[in-house]
């Protein structure tokens, strides 16, 4: 499989979702779960989603779709379409899969998941973060992970 096909293969759809979960479940693996629109991918979202991935076996990323994003940021946004978005993520080697969900939150991906622990940015709280009270109520872990400094995709966008 050349590598480009390989990492396409980690963009899963919600549907391939329960059973890619059961599997690394099955096999004592433990799941992190992150979202966000990833817009213009930069060191900061590295950063951050490298330390996310730390915390467990494996990680999936929701990844809002155009429709979303343009619904949360703009109709200018977002910049790069969710397939080039989705593959940048998918093509980290700590990302296990990338489910593109197109509602304004990720609370149904997050209850088809039932992620062991799921990870926000620091710029959130356990009462901000959706899913934040099921996962809890099941046992899992919610983490905030500091924000790198002066990283956004907005900030990058407005200089260029």
């Amino acid at each position: 499989m050349s590598t480009l096909l390989s990492i396409k293969s980690k963009i899963v759809d919600f549907s391939e979702t329960r059973n890619l979960v059961s599997k690394w479940k099955s096999e004592g693996k433990s799941v992190v779960f992150t979202n966000g629109c990833f817009d213009v991918l930069h060191y900061g979202h590295v950063s951050y989603l490298a330390e996310a991935s730390d915390l467990g076996n494996k990680m999936i990323i929701g990844l809002n779709s155009d429709a979303s994003v343009r619904r949360l940021k703009g109709e200018t946004r977002p910049i790069n379409g969710q397939m080039e978005r989705a593959t940048l993520l998918a093509a980290l080697s700590f990302v296990d899969a990338v489910v593109v969900f197109d509602e304004d939150t990720p609370e149904n991906l997050i209850k088809e998941v039932r992620p062991d622990y799921l990870v926000k940015g620091g710029d959130y709280t356990f009462d901000t973060i959706v899913g934040a009270k099921f996962v809890s109520s099941y046992g899992g872990n919610v983490i905030t992970i500091p924000l790198v400094e002066n990283f956004s995709s907005t900030s990058i966008i407005k200089r260029l």
